[in-house]
């Protein structure tokens, strides 16, 4: 008889397990989200702001472009780094997180999951809605794997499987809990972002060691 492993999802679990990470290096932690924050919003800045100094449409496409590019390098090493964290944040530095890679399947990742919920969208909202969750861990998977693009994508949908209704809710949650932060005169986001992100993080870990021992046993 086959013995199959399945791995539940406890939202109450994961959120304590980000908790219990954050608390083992709340400054170091927070430093990260800083710098992950000042470039995500400097670059917004910045990528609107030369569209009315950049008189020449081909340099406001390529500025575009170029900090676009920073901006995607930087959520990149900010995956690692949760990635990194969760495993071992008590010993890891920042530096652990470079270089910024694999760059170009990051992109490809994101783009393809972007089209395929754009499409499920499109399709009466709830397919969108269905393929967002059952991708969210495609950014790990590329990251953490070097997967391609479309490999990530069908590994994501493959390890979330039957588990698509406890994420939904989870990343409800999650959304609650850093909406709370963000009242929090916004400071509250500091321990928010990263707690919510480790949470994430630590249920795409379980439900992948769940999906490799059901595999391995079957």
């Amino acid at each position: 008889m086959i013995n199959r492993v399945e791995k539940s999802i406890s939202i109450k679990d994961s959120i304590s397990f980000g908790w219990k990470t954050f608390k083992k290096r709340p400054w170091f932690v927070i430093g990260a989200v800083i710098i992950m924050l000042v470039f995500s919003i400097s670059f917004s800045y910045k990528s609107d702001s030369f569209n009315g100094i950049l008189p020449i449409l081909p340099l406001v496409i390529f500025f575009g472009i170029a900090l676009g590019a920073i901006r995607i390098a930087v959520e990149l090493l900010f995956t690692r780094f949760l990635l990194i964290a969760h495993d071992n944040v008590e010993t890891m530095e920042y530096m652990d997180t470079l270089p910024a890679r694999p760059f170009w399947k990051y992109v490809g990742g994101k783009f393809a999951v972007a089209i395929v919920v754009l499409l499920g969208l499109i399709l009466l909202v709830v397919p969108g809605i269905v393929a967002a969750v059952a991708l969210i861990f495609v950014p790990y998977l590329i990251v953490d794997k070097k997967l391609g693009p479309i490999d990530a994508i069908k590994e994501s949908w493959r390890i979330t499987k039957g588990h698509k209704w406890q994420l939904f809710l989870l990343m409800l949650v999650l959304g609650l809990i850093n909406i709370a932060g963000a009242l929090a005169l916004l400071v509250g986001l500091l321990v928010s972002i990263p707690v919510s992100m480790l949470a994430m993080v630590h249920v795409y870990r379980a439900l992948e060691m769940g999906v490799q021992k059901k595999e391995s046993q079957i």
